[in-house]
């Protein structure tokens, strides 16, 4: 398992991108495939979305400051792409599903935390 933490995201032609602050051998990159699904870590107050290839998981972190950018692409129509390397893009596909499962079962559950509780209905309530 490898994680990958989402430094920025932007708006570039229509299209939310999700850049990573890790380097990701282009061969690696290439490997890799959405997952489809996501987790939360409450003690690093994160969303993660799980990517894979043959052999291992990458985690993909989106940090409590990535959060407002994505609420934006959460609530546009428009794709969610990470940019892992050189013209490798990946379409975080069932993210908007995945995240809206989260951010329902967050909200009113203290077994996230109350800071993660606290934080998610700041941003996406």
């Amino acid at each position: 398992m490898k994680k990958l933490t989402v430094n920025k995201i932007i708006i570039d032609n229509g299209c939310y991108k999700a850049y990573v602050q890790e380097n990701v051998e282009l061969e690696k990159a290439q490997s890799l495939q959405a997952g489809n699904r996501m987790l939360v870590d409450s003690d690093g107050l994160a969303f993660v979305y799980i990517l894979e290839d043959d052999s291992a998981f990458y985690y993909v972190s989106f940090p409590q400051e990535t959060w407002s950018n994505l609420k934006d692409s959460y609530e546009q129509t428009a794709s969610l792409m990470l940019i892992l390397a050189e013209d490798i893009e990946i379409e975080l596909t069932s993210i908007k599903e995945e995240l809206s499962f989260l951010i329902e079962n967050i909200e009113g559950n203290s077994n996230y935390g109350e800071e993660m509780e606290r934080a998610v209905q700041e941003i996406f309530s």
